[in-house]
């Protein structure tokens, strides 16, 4: 097992761990602040706010699981696509957050229709899902497609 002291010998000897820590949080703030990334975690909210609303011996589907699930994805994903530069890897990571933004959408409906929460949080929520699919536009046409290794699949090229 190998102890703190003996990590930096990992690294040469100009490797500067403060640096790294700086730059690390550096790209953590960068992340954080992504409109994108705000606009999830204001999903997030007001579907925890929902969910909280209904009514647990009405919700025979587990609604209220399902949405905080999809909500939850929403955020954790963004990040995992901003970890790294791969197009094909941030791809992927889009078209998770796609299915769940829409299984969310729908969700809306199923919940406006068995009259489970009020239809004003739920256009609420619809509303910030479309404000979250025009950043999720803009975001995604910023990926660089020239900075990929072809992965066998046959997606996105």
């Amino acid at each position: 097992m190998m102890d703190d002291d003996n990590f930096e010998d990992f690294f040469d000897e100009d490797y500067d761990s403060e640096e790294l820590k700086r730059e690390m949080e550096e790209e953590n703030k960068r992340v954080d602040n992504l409109p994108i990334l705000k606009k999830a975690y204001e999903i997030y909210e007001t579907t925890n706010a929902i969910v909280g609303t209904i009514n647990e011996e009405d919700d025979m589907l587990e609604m209220r699981h399902l949405m905080l699930e999809n909500a939850m994805i929403i955020p954790a994903k963004i990040r995992r696509a901003e970890a790294g530069s791969l197009y094909t890897l941030r791809m992927e990571s889009a078209v998770i957050i796609k299915i769940h933004a829409r299984e969310l959408l729908a969700q809306t409906s199923f919940c406006k229709h068995e009259n489970l929460s009020s239809s004003d949080y739920l256009d609420l929520l619809r509303s910030e899902i479309e404000e979250f699919r025009v950043l999720f536009v803009e975001w995604v046409n910023c990926f660089d497609k020239s900075d990929d290794i072809p992965d066998n699949w046959g997606l996105f090229y």
